[in-house]
């Protein structure tokens, strides 16, 4: 959208939030660059330019506008909804790829060579592999230094700079402000974390409906390792460089993040795990624009637009979730599940309230006796398959894994239909097409709400509603009366 010079000057003129993370207004005059929806007075047509990233305009010599913050927008939904090179490596960036492996970890987690990586990503965002990750790692020492009492050497190395001179002209180049001035600045502006935790704001674009992304989070959650307590969604998560637990409660403009991490250089990966597991980059304009086309599904998105895909933190620990879920109710897939996590989960060492467990890994199952699974021995067969696959690497559901090929080596796995083949796909791999017409709870709201009820005549008539399939699947489960589609009540 960067290249579209008139529409980016009508967005900024009208300060339109729906694009903040879509592009970045660089000012020729002043040296700073804003979102979209800055406060500030417009700068006048010729002394505006546009970037398709930060991280573009920061290595164009721009610095952060200190009133908009653009460095803190939702990022762009194209890395969500889309799965070629560029935005599995934009996912995998996100997630600290660069940082914990450098630019050639990120290409031979791709699958390409270095070069073709730095080419496509030059070409596409204006900005290699390393200042995208330098970008970010700004991004999380401002959230370090502005939400924690680390001092400042620690906050260097958690943000993933190799030394305090670099980070501090990092910081410096990136907010023209030192990062002992950045930490005066922001003091007294909220209520201080307690001691090893850290709270901050995650943005997303309007409209947000919470009441299917937490009801489902909350029903369907494992004891042990999530729940849902005083207002909030907790849960424990297995990081690289450690583990972490965090808790995550919706508010009218951003959703309330606190953070409690073994190691302070998982902030960033933990950031990016809690955006997917929202979907918090999603564009709802454009899915709720297309949606409404249908006359069927249009009454449901008005009655409560913004729906978003409950996703997960682990991809890995869905599909072992999805397995369990097959033909059984919630709750017994959650006493399944639960049995996993105490015979095999990793003992959390600061749980948080009935917080106890990591979700086992792929390596721990792998290793259990498939005698002891109370389940039936189809099912049972598949889940030992599926693990087995994972563990040694043969089925990839990680953030930069190809939707594509995931899908085929689930579909080659003895016991994996497709109702569990899209289900990963919706909520593991985030693939926003992903669709289950064979799911009983889409079935049953596709016939009340006039819609085919046959599997093979719902796929016919839902392709118009790609490329936003899962979606719509969010606003047929919601027409059913169930926990799943409600807040939660507070406990």
């Amino acid at each position: 959208m960067h290249t579209d010079f008139d529409r980016c000057v009508r967005a900024v003129r009208s300060r339109d939030a729906r694009f903040d993370g879509w592009f970045f207004t660089a000012v020729l005059t002043t040296r700073i660059y804003c979102r979209p929806s800055c406060p500030a007075a417009p700068p006048k047509d010729r002394n505006m330019t546009f970037y398709p990233s930060a991280a573009a305009a920061q290595q164009a010599g721009f610095r952060a506008c200190k009133r908009c913050r653009p460095d803190a927008v939702p990022g762009s939904p194209r890395w969500n909804e889309r799965a070629d090179l560029v935005a599995r490596a934009m996912r995998l960036i996100g997630d600290g790829t660069v940082d914990r492996e450098g630019v050639q970890g990120l290409a031979d987690r791709l699958g390409y060579s270095a070069r073709q990586v730095e080419r496509q990503l030059l070409a596409e965002l204006g900005a290699g592999p390393l200042a995208l990750a330098r970008a970010q790692r700004a991004q999380t020492a401002r959230i370090l230094i502005e939400t924690s009492a680390l001092p400042m050497a620690d906050v260097a190395f958690a943000a993933g700079f190799a030394s305090i001179r670099t980070f501090n002209e990092t910081v410096r180049e990136v907010f023209a402000l030192t990062p002992t001035e950045l930490r005066t600045r922001a003091s007294g502006t909220g209520a201080p974390a307690a001691p090893g935790t850290l709270t901050l704001r995650l943005p997303f674009r309007a409209p947000l409906c919470p009441d299917n992304l937490f009801g489902l989070l909350a029903a369907t959650a494992v004891p042990g390792v999530e729940e849902w307590r005083d207002g909030a969604y907790h849960r424990t998560l297995r990081l690289p460089y450690g583990h972490g637990t965090v808790a995550l409660s919706p508010r009218p403009d951003h959703i309330a993040c606190r953070l409690a991490l073994t190691d302070q250089r998982d902030l960033a990966g933990a950031i990016s795990r809690c955006r997917r597991l929202l979907d918090l980059d999603a564009d709802p304009e454009a899915v709720d624009a297309l949606l409404r086309t249908d006359p069927h599904l249009a009454p449901l998105v008005d009655k409560n637009p913004g729906r978003r895909v409950p996703r997960t933190v682990d991809a890995e620990e869905l599909a072992v979730r999805a397995v369990l879920g097959q033909q059984v109710s919630t709750a017994a897939a959650r006493t399944l599940a639960a049995r996993l996590v105490v015979a095999h989960g990793e003992p959390v060492a600061a749980p948080d309230g009935g917080l106890t467990h990591l979700f086992p890994s792929a390596q721990a199952l792998a290793a259990l006796d498939p005698a002891a699974l109370a389940m039936p021995a189809g099912r049972r067969d598949t889940l030992v398959r599926t693990v087995e696959a994972l563990a040694n690497g043969e089925l990839a559901l990680g953030v930069g894994s190809d939707w594509a090929g995931a899908r085929d080596r689930l579909a080659a796995l003895p016991g994996i239909g497709p109702w569990t083949a899209e289900l990963i796909a919706m909520r593991g791999l985030g693939d926003p097409d992903a669709f289950l017409p064979t799911d009983l709870g889409v079935r049953r709201a596709a016939a009340r709400t006039g819609l085919p009820a046959t599997p093979a005549a719902l796929s016919r008539h839902a392709a118009a509603w790609q490329p936003w399939r899962a979606y719509a699947v969010q606003y047929l489960w919601a027409a059913d009366d169930h926990a799943a589609a409600r807040m939660p009540a507070t406990v």
